[in-house]
């Protein structure tokens, strides 16, 4: 049975400001992980995938995290969790791979009770939000993919010179992660976020060192290296928001376009920024909250779907009660229609929508946020 180590205490905690509140909970993966996860904020849910380094409370007083934390939850319920091996989710563990993260998605969507919702995910998060969404397209409303890529270092086609980088950032890990001296840890602090304060720096080398073991840490950097979600891409058909830095060291800006340029519903957004993670001093700051705000807004009302708007009102509230799982009777008599005159109208709508079925059209209307009524 999986248990869970406290880290070693914190040599440097900065607060910059007042921690939201949130309530964390733990559930229990299928194979005995207990995983720790926090809801906070107000209004529609979205949940952000977990990734490489986090923990539950100190990223709450992030001056790396903690303004994004702040502008998603004035108007989201967040719910946010810490990957098996890390935080305060249990760190001794036996399993670790893509598609036990995978799993500890659903794990901790169901005991969240969301039903139907938008996913964020940032760096190597974004590759499992891609699988996820794959895999639940009657699940995932939207996707925000930010700094991510579909395949892992090793899977780049770099040759032998990239699988030897790869091979040395993990010892690197193993060697220096644990050590007093941050020097090893300030080389992937300077990838993540190379013109950021010595005050983000700081705080974000103890990050590396309060989140997981090095031990953790290396294995699950192998793992990431592996990834190749390429052939899933063509498989998301959600409205997806991909933002990516120009600049980005730690994932090349051309993974961004690979994602978008995979999924059909993508728009892909250049952040002119040197970060890995967007900060709240770089200009492009308030640009990304604009364009997730606006992208989620519309996700609430189906606006973002243009399909949507060539059906008349009639056609979609037919649409929306079969998106509730109504059947043809149970529609006519809540529309006070002729079951024949309903038919016509799902005819209509599958030409409109371009689908075959009604299981087609029930996943194309909740992708839009079609469905919630019931």
């Amino acid at each position: 049975m999986a248990r869970w180590a406290p880290p070693q205490p914190s040599r440097i905690l900065l607060i910059v400001a007042m921690p939201l509140k949130q309530q964390i909970r733990f559930c229990t993966a299928p194979d005995g992980v207990r995983l720790a996860y926090a809801t906070a904020g107000k209004g529609p849910s979205l949940l952000k995938v977990g990734n490489w380094m986090s923990h539950l409370e100190f990223d709450l007083t992030s001056p790396v995290w903690g303004h994004v934390l702040d502008a998603l939850c004035a108007t989201r319920t967040l719910v946010r969790y810490d990957q098996r091996g890390t935080g305060l989710s249990d760190r001794e563990i036996e399993q670790m791979s893509f598609e036990v993260w995978v799993k500890d998605i659903e794990t901790v969507a169901d005991a969240a009770g969301l039903e139907r919702f938008p996913v964020l995910a940032i760096s190597q998060g974004v590759s499992l939000a891609i699988a996820y969404a794959a895999r639940h397209p009657e699940r995932v409303s939207h996707l925000v993919l930010q700094g991510g890529y579909a395949r892992g270092r090793r899977m780049r086609g770099g040759g032998p010179a990239l699988d030897e980088e790869a091979d040395t950032q993990a010892k690197l890990i193993e060697i220096g992660w644990g050590r007093q001296d941050p020097a090893f840890r300030q080389f992937f602090t300077s990838q993540f976020l190379p013109e950021g304060t010595p005050e983000q720096h700081r705080w974000f080398n103890e990050l590396e060192s309060v989140s997981t073991s090095p031990q953790t840490a290396a294995r699950m950097l192998r793992e990431f290296d592996r990834i190749d979600v390429t052939g899933l891409l063509p498989q998301v058909h959600c409205p997806t928001l991909v933002l990516h830095s120009t600049g980005d060291l730690r994932v090349p800006f051309d993974e961004g376009r690979i994602i978008a340029g995979g999924i059909a519903q993508a728009r892909f957004v250049p952040l002119h920024s040197a970060h890995h993670l967007v900060l709240a001093q770089d200009a492009v700051w308030p640009r990304w909250v604009e364009e997730v705000r606006d992208f989620l807004a519309g996700g609430d009302t189906g606006g973002a779907d243009p399909v949507l708007a060539a059906l008349t009102v009639r056609e979609r509230d037919v649409l929306e009660l079969i998106a509730q799982g109504r059947d043809n009777a149970q529609v006519a008599a809540a529309l006070q229609l002729s079951e024949k005159t309903v038919r016509n109208h799902i005819t209509s709508v599958f030409a409109k929508l371009q689908v075959e079925n009604r299981p087609q059209a029930i996943v194309r209307a909740r992708e839009a946020g079609l469905g919630r009524g019931r």
